[in-house]
Parts: C-alpha cells; structure tokens; sequence
C-alpha cells in the first residue's frame, strides 16, 4: 500500500539536495551509444543508499524528452538528466517493487503519462530458454515474437526475439517515432534472446526490431514470429492478441483423430485462393468472401480435401506464396488471421479435410525478413555452398542448428493448433536432403561420412514427423520428393523419415508423357503407364496432378492431349478417371474440372464461365460421377498401400493401347478397362476374378458426358472360358478413348459421412449420378453412368450430389463483393455432326460362348460438342 504522502525534499533549480551517484558510466555509456544488451541493469527501479538515506533509485532513458517526472499516487517528482537522453530520481524511504509512471514532456512539447517498461521481470523464462536452445520448445509461438499481456495490473506487450550475434536489439513503433534508442531490450543469459515488455501497447500496433550488429550496422526486420504482416513496402509487424474464434468443428477435430487417411477415401483439390475466383476490377476476395463459395464448389465435385498453395505472408504475388516471408503470419492480403481460422472452420462444417503447403527448405533473400538476421547467419548456412539455393536464389536453412529446427517444428504445429488444419504438404523435400541439389562439382560440401546425403535434414524431418504424430494423431505430412530416397514413408522405427504420403512424380511424369502421344503411337508408349506399378508399393503414393504442371510453357491438360477438340476432352476424361482408379491418394489442381486451354496465370481468376460450354459441363459432371463412384466403393482406397488391392487384367495389350486391372477390398472389387485410341473395341474378351454377372459402374464416353455415346454392354454374364489367368471372361465393347468401370452383382457400395462439425447430424447420403445438362441430349440407359449404392456397413465420409456450378456473388449482400459477370461463350455449329472413329483392328479371335447374352443399348449417333471459341 502506497504512504498518503511522499517525504518532503528540498529542491534547488529542480536538483534534489541530495546529491545522487552517477550512473555507472560503462553502462551509461553503452546505452547512448546503442551498445547495451542489458538496459535493466542501469534502467528501471533500484534499491540505493545515499547519504545514509535508504531508498530506490528511478532512471529513464529517452531521447526525446525535455522534461520527465516520476509519478507515485499523486506526488510527482522531477528526475535530473545525467547525460543526453539518461534522467535519474532518488526516492528515499521506500523499497522494491514500488509501482510509479512517468509524465514525460517531449521535444515537441507533447505531454503524455506512462509505465516504465524496465520495471518489470523477464517474460520468459529459464526452462522455456533452455529447451529453445535445445531444440524441443512444441509451443515456441506462445513465448517468441510479441503478445498483448496484463502484468501487475498493467495492460501492453511482451516482446521476445532470437539475434544470438546482436550487440543491441531494439523495439521499434509507431509508439516512439520508430525510434530505435527508445525501446533497448535485454538480452537473457546465453540463450541469444532478447526481451522486453512494453506497457500500453495493444493489438494492431506496428513494430519492427531495430538490430545492431558486431560491426556497428543497423538492421530492421519483422518479427520472425509475427502472427500479422503489413503489406509491402512497409512489412512492419503487426501485435495480434490471443484469438478467442469460436470454432464450430470439435466434433471434426475428435474424429480426426481415430482416422486413418491410408485407409480411407482421399482425394485433394489443390488451391491457390488468389487466383480461384477474384472480384470487380480483379479484387482480391477476403478469406470469409471465399469460405461460402469454395466449400460448396468443393463439396459439390466429391473432393474430401483441400490443399492450400501457402497462405503465409509472403512479398511476392509471383512465388505463389513459395518464397514465405512471415512464417506465422497467414498473407494478410485475405484478410485476418480469424479469417482464416473462418474459412478452415467452414470447410470442416462441409466435409472437407485442409491440408497446407508447407515451405521448410528455404527462404528468400529479403533484407527485411530472416537473411542474416542479426548481421550473421542465423537461420541459414554461412557458407554459400550449405546456405544458398542456386537455382532458387534463395537462402536454405541450417538445420544443424537447434534454434533453427525448433522455429521450423514449432511452425509446423502452430498451423495445426491455432488453424486447425488437417495436415502439411511439405514442399521441395528432395533439395532439402542432398547437399548437392541444383549444385555442379566443387558447389557443395560433403557430409561427415563423405557422402552428399544432408544428415541434418534428416533428422529434421524425424523430428518434426515425430512430433505430429505424437501430438496430433490424424493429421498427415505429405512429401514433395523427386527422388528415389529411400523410405520416405516408412516409420522412423524402421529407418524412415516418418511421412504419411509421398507425391508419386515418377508416375505423373510417365503418365503425361503417355498422354502426350498421339494415339497412333501410343503402343510404343505402353510401358509409361505400367512401369509405375513395380515400385507402387515401396512408398505410400499420392498420384499429383498439380500446379506445376499447368505453368511455364508445359500447357494445361487439355492442351497436353493429342488430336482434335473431341479427342483432347476423351483423352482428359480418361485420364482423370485413370488417376483416381489405380492405387493411391489423387490430387488434382483447381480448374481441372474446367479445362481452359490457357495455362494457369496467379494474377487472374479461374475461367468460370467456361462452364457455359456443354463439353466442359461434360467433363465437370464426370469428374463429379467419378468421385462420387470411388468414394462410394472401397475397393478403390482401402488397400491403395497394399499389393492385395491391385491386379492386372492385362497389362499386355499394347497392340490395341487397351490397358485393364482390378481394385480389391477383400472379395469385393471393381474392373477397370482403359481403351486409349479413338479405335472402338466390339467383342473384347476379358478375364474376371468372380463368375457371374457384372454391370457397369462407369463411362467415361457417356454422351452425357460429352462422349461419343457408343453403345456398350450395360450388364454382361460371365462364361466358363479361361482368360487372362482366370477361370472365367466376359466380353464387352470398348469405346473409343474411354474408361469403363464394372461391378459384379452384388457388391454393394460402401455408405460414406463426413466428420460433422459440433451440434450438426451426419446424416448419410446416398451416392447417385445427377443427370448433366447437355445441349439437347437424349441419354439411353446403356450410355449414362449408372452409380447404384446400397446401404453401407460403415459410416465415415459424407459424399455430396448437388450440380457442380460456377461459384458466383450475390450482389445485394454488402459481405459479398461483387464480382464481374463474365461473358458467355458463344458457340457456333460444327462442321460435323460425329467424331471421327477408325475402323477398329479386331482383337485376335474369340469363341462367345453361346450362354452369354450381353443386353446391348440401340446405337445412337453420337452428338459433337460445339466447337470452342478458342479453337
């Protein structure tokens, strides 16, 4: 409790009559130099005997004041400069703590109250230093950086920062001009932090730190830590205080974690928010502009995840978010960090898993972010051949050291705790564990062991496989590696590096090379598509069709396959339904389901109204079909890691460029034939591993789905004749440059829920073929997918039938922007009326066996789509 008075003291022009000591001049003199790392040993409240007098001793530095007092109750006592910018008070007869203010008169002549920020303790303390510089902090982020905090009744932030080489770290604001003497903070032991809180400072205020290093220069840069960037070119760092988002999605995160996405459905639509769908005059849309949108464009195609490009701050549009400049900032060009929390939330109350690029291997060389932090190398290598990518003209990181792998783990799990999000796709892998990667002789260093493999590397990513595994079951890590490093997905009890899921970009390199020749040649090709499958299991496999494949010259898919309009879209259908079909997680790049012909551009949105067109209708529905079937069948992802969920039918047939193999899930299975020449395949035997009748799931040459409509067999019976290795055969006809996927009688569909969010129903839904507008399309039974499902076993991902549409903006609701409505595409006649079809090369004889009796649809001709614009 405060005295109702202060003692009485003589004072002479301001001086007090005693006479006080003068600061130790070292210390003084290192802090108006700038040269202090340990302000609050001269700064702040100290207990002091002058004259025989016992009390506590006041000094302020600022710079900037003309005058200073000492505020205690009511009493204000003038403190007396020592030296430029350094005040000091003696206050007799009292102890420590003792709570004062100051009122200080600036140069400017500006009065303002407040506390002394160097009279407060450290707010981090020893154990939490001592496992950072360890290596083993899991919630670095709620010690580091800058966070709003009440201490001893006094509102304001708490400022922590890493610059082991620094001679003086400082905060700097709007607060104090951007003064960097004003604010020095301290620095704690060895532990190469620096500290210090600063009362009255809230959320939404702008900081930097203000570095000096050994040589004497001075260095601004973001906090490290920032939960908010300012954008360009300021790149100040924003105080955010501790969210309170009322998340919706308990009951998600509680199933997720008794999930096991190895053995259940997955299929990933790939995102980058600024380009999916834009406003008026290109207006970047809000994270909340787009949650609505996307999740129901998501939900209604069948996808069961998202995978964000990254949503950390970064300065250039043109990295596409690859070249990160705030790690725990999400870009504030969308809005909030509570808006991003809004959008994952929407996206768990859809159905809909959120996975996020994850970017550990390097970092850009922006003077204003991590590079040479403290004047040395403190997140990356000094010598370029560790700390430079070549290729990139980025910094990599020093993951031998502790400090640097706890920021990188401790990022990892921020995501997953404060967003919420589902999993980390981890780009750029393979640079991360070969020394010599992008590098020519004499480039690299060699490891201990003389080899080139980055041993540091690896043991980061254990660790951090490690700590998601322990920490948050359910969620996956997903690998970007190009290379065939060994056991990437194996356990790290068992040597590997402990992820979830490898992108297969061997398969997807082989498979676009396949679909880039031309049909005729295709037989030559063969082996592109069936080499994958000799090493499909050493690794758990995700099958990517992704961003990089639509950029840089390499053409969008559409514009990869051969032949005219026609052949272009039968070629993409089947090759789309090919990815999902064989064994492996899938993954497909926003605007697959549109096939516009231009390459992907970051700067503009998707080509929405190029739904207008009744082919890209086609393809979007049958994309949709397609998820909806092999969500609903099992056989297509429960055993994708496992040899017993993969047969071939015939992986031989070059001649004819037909390819067919078998999904299985125990007994149940599915047949899947690939015809891939515009040659029509009537009477084509193939052997099945179960007698008896089986019915087609799936055409991808439905005319519904902008296919020729070629009449195939709706349902077939087998025969008793030997084929392909099996006891019994069926005969189908094969359309041209198609898909078909068959059933036997009797194996029902496995019944799928999504992970609801709190307080809603899960309700499942049955998985049915909605019926696709097309331009006067009269669909027969024997050439529209039919998907029957029966009731399932088990409840565990909710699968959606709505039409696919062109996510749009009301106008009238002030939170939705206006977008501009695009021009419809126009269409002209073709100049004929059916797509050109060979005479098909007759397989090599058969004997139909007079019991079967296929049901055969009555031809139709088959309706051209209208010729694109574009063309």
């Amino acid at each position: 409790m405060e005295p109702a008075a202060l003692p009485s003291w003589p004072y002479t022009s301001g001086m007090p009559a005693l006479s006080l000591p003068p600061a130790p001049d070292e210390a003084a003199t290192r802090l108006v130099r700038g040269e202090s790392v340990s302000p609050h040993d001269l700064l702040g409240a100290h207990s002091a005997t002058i004259d025989g007098v016992s009390g506590v001793v006041i000094r302020a530095w600022q710079p900037r004041a003309r005058r200073i007092d000492v505020v205690i109750g009511e009493q204000h006592l003038p403190m007396q400069r020592e030296v430029s910018g350094l005040y000091s008070v003696f206050v007799p007869d009292r102890k420590l703590p003792l709570r004062y203010r100051f009122e200080m008169t600036d140069d400017e002549g500006q009065v303002r109250t407040f506390d002394d920020p160097y009279r407060f303790l450290p707010t981090i303390g020893d154990v939490d230093l001592h496992l950072f510089n360890e290596g083993r902090h899991l919630r670095l982020w709620e010690k580091m950086g800058a966070h709003v905090r009440t201490i001893d009744g006094v509102d304001g932030t708490a400022f922590t920062v890493w610059a082991p080489n620094a001679t003086r770290v400082s905060v700097s604001g709007d607060f104090n001009r951007w003064d960097g003497r004003a604010h020095t903070m301290r620095r704690l032991g060895a532990s190469g932090v620096f500290e210090l809180f600063i009362p009255g400072i809230g959320a939404e205020t702008l900081y930097k730190f203000e570095i000096r290093t050994r040589t004497g220069a001075l260095r601004v840069k973001t906090d490290p830590f920032a939960a908010k960037l300012e954008q360009g070119p300021g790149h100040a760092s924003i105080v955010q205080a501790r969210s309170r988002y009322p998340w919706r999605d308990g009951r998600w995160l509680a199933e997720r974690a008794d999930s096991d996405l190895r053995r259940e459905p997955m299929l990933v639509y790939e995102v980058h928010l600024g380009s999916w769908l834009r406003g008026d005059d290109n207006r970047l849309l809000s994270y909340r502009e787009i949650a609505p949108r996307l999740a129901s464009h998501v939900s209604t195609l069948g996808f069961t995840h998202v995978e964000l490009l990254p949503v950390q701050d970064h300065p250039f549009g043109g990295s596409w978010g690859y070249q990160v400049g705030g790690y725990f900032a999400p870009n504030s060009r969308h809005g909030s960090p509570d808006d991003l929390r809004f959008l994952v939330d929407t996206l768990h109350e859809a159905g809909i898993g959120v996975l996020l690029d994850w970017v550990p291997a390097h970092f850009p060389k922006d003077d204003w972010a991590l590079r040479r932090f403290d004047g040395t190398a403190c997140y990356e290598h000094e010598d370029p051949r560790l700390g430079d990518h070549p290729e990139w003209g980025t910094h990599i990181f020093n993951y031998a050291r502790h400090e640097v792998r706890n920021f990188l783990v401790a990022n990892a799990l921020y995501w997953i705790e404060e967003f919420h999000l589902d999993g980390l796709r981890v780009d750029a892998v393979a640079s991360m564990l070969y020394l010599d990667y992008g590098r020519e002789a004499g480039q690299w260093l060699r490891n201990r062991f003389g080899g080139r493999e980055n041993l540091e590397a690896v043991a980061f990513l254990k660790q951090l496989n490690l700590a998601m595994q322990s920490l948050h079951p359910g969620v996956v890590t997903i690998a970007e590696e190009s290379t065939s490093w060994p056991k990437v997905t194996a356990p790290i009890r068992d040597g590997g590096l402990g992820f979830t899921f490898k992108w297969n970009m061997g398969w997807m390199h082989d498979t676009l090379d396949y679909f880039r020749v031309d049909p005729f040649f295709r037989k030559g090709a063969h082996e592109k598509l069936t080499f994958a499958i000799w090493y499909e299991y050493s690794e758990r496999f995700m099958n990517p069709l992704s961003h990089d494949e639509v950029v840089h010259l390499k053409r969008s898919l559409l514009e990869k396959m051969p032949g005219d309009m026609w052949q272009k879209f039968a070629n993409l259908r089947t090759l789309l339904g090919y990815s999902i079909t064989r064994p492996g997680k899938s993954l497909f790049f926003m605007g697959t389901e549109l096939a516009p012909h231009r390459e992907w551009n970051h700067d503009v949105s998707l080509e929405w109204e190029l739904l207008e067109d009744p082919r890209r209708r086609g393809l979007s529905d049958f994309l949709q079909a397609l998820q909806q079937a092999y969500r609903a069948h099992a056989c297509f992802w429960r055993s994708d890691h496992e040899p017993a969920g993969f047969r071939w039918i015939d992986v031989a047939d070059r001649e004819q460029s037909v390819l067919s193999y078998a999904r299985f899930d125990g007994d149940a299975h599915a047949l899947v034939v690939l015809n891939l020449t515009p040659v029509p395949r009537d009477q084509y035997r193939l052997g099945v591993p179960r007698a008896g009748r089986y019915r087609l799931l799936l055409n991808s040459d439905a005319s519904a789905f902008g296919g020729s409509g070629y009449p195939v067999f709706e349902e077939v019976t087998t025969d008793a004749m030997p084929y392909h290795g099996f006891d019994a055969s069926i005969v189908l006809s094969l359309p041209p440059l198609a898909m078909l996927v068959l059933l036997p009688e009797g194996d029902g569909a496995t019944q799928l829920t999504a992970p609801s969010s709190e307080g809603a129903t899960s309700k499942p839904v049955k998985v049915k073929t909605a019926k696709p507008k097309t331009e006067k399309a009269k669909t027969t039974k024997s050439d529209v997918a039919t998907l029957e499902v029966k009731k399932p076993k088990t409840t565990k991902r909710k699968a959606t039938t709505p039409k696919v549409a062109r996510p749009t903006i009301t106008k009238s609701a002030p939170e939705k922007p206006k977008v501009a409505t695009p021009k419809v595409v126009k269409t002209e006649s073709p100049k004929s009326a059916t797509p050109k079809v060979e005479t098909p090369k007759t397989q090599p004889a058969v004997n139909t066996p007079k019991t079967v009796k296929p049901k055969v649809a009555k031809p139709r001709t088959a309706r051209a789509p209208k010729k694109d614009p574009s063309e």
